[in-house]
């Protein structure tokens, strides 16, 4: 979604009440998130929306970006939110070989999930195996093997039942990943 780099749109201020939709809504997709809102998102900071194309919304405190959202997909944290509060969000991970492909923007493909150093809820590790499986369409953190922060953040295409079942296909499409259009993003 955010390979070539992006030129931002028109940069509006957020009514107070849509900003607190906005935080209604991210408390909701993300409860592990809801004593940090005031620190992410504070009810007194005047939130910016910036317009990006294919019908982006980018949602930003000053120069810091804070969330997307495509059209009326769920609302998605930036990758400097998922660094900052990492403990937070439903996580995977990637196994080495697939870190390059995800980094060049390729989609995130089961086997790099399912090989030996690849993690998915249900493996026996208590760190991914909080949040229980996950479905189609939820969003999901992706680390990599050995790599202290996260490299990709987006919404799963299948289940991690069906990954762990079929073991090949794509598992996620389009996110938001490290060095992409929206991370070299100057506003």
């Amino acid at each position: 979604m955010f390979k070539k780099d992006i030129v931002p749109g028109a940069k509006t201020k957020v009514k107070s009440s849509v900003q607190r939709g906005i935080r209604a809504k991210v408390a909701e997709q993300y409860p592990l998130l809801e004593p940090y809102l005031d620190q992410i998102i504070p009810k007194k900071e005047q939130l910016d929306l910036v317009k990006l194309p294919d019908r982006v919304a980018l949602y930003t405190l000053g120069s810091t970006p804070l969330f997307y959202q495509h059209m009326d997909d769920p609302i998605i944290p930036h990758l400097t939110v998922v660094h900052k509060y990492p403990e937070c969000f439903k996580r995977m991970r990637i196994d080495r070989g697939a870190i390059r492909f995800v980094l060049s923007g390729a989609s995130l493909m089961a086997p790099g999930l399912t090989s030996p150093g690849g993690r998915l809820p249900g493996c026996g590790d208590a760190a991914y195996d909080r949040d229980g499986e996950l479905e189609a369409g939820d969003v999901v953190v992706v680390e990599a093997e050995g790599k202290e922060h996260a490299c990709l953040v987006g919404q799963l295409k299948v289940g991690t039942k069906e990954i762990k079942d079929k073991k090949k296909g794509v598992a996620l499409d389009a996110g938001h990943y490290l060095g992409d259009g929206l991370w070299k993003m100057e506003f």
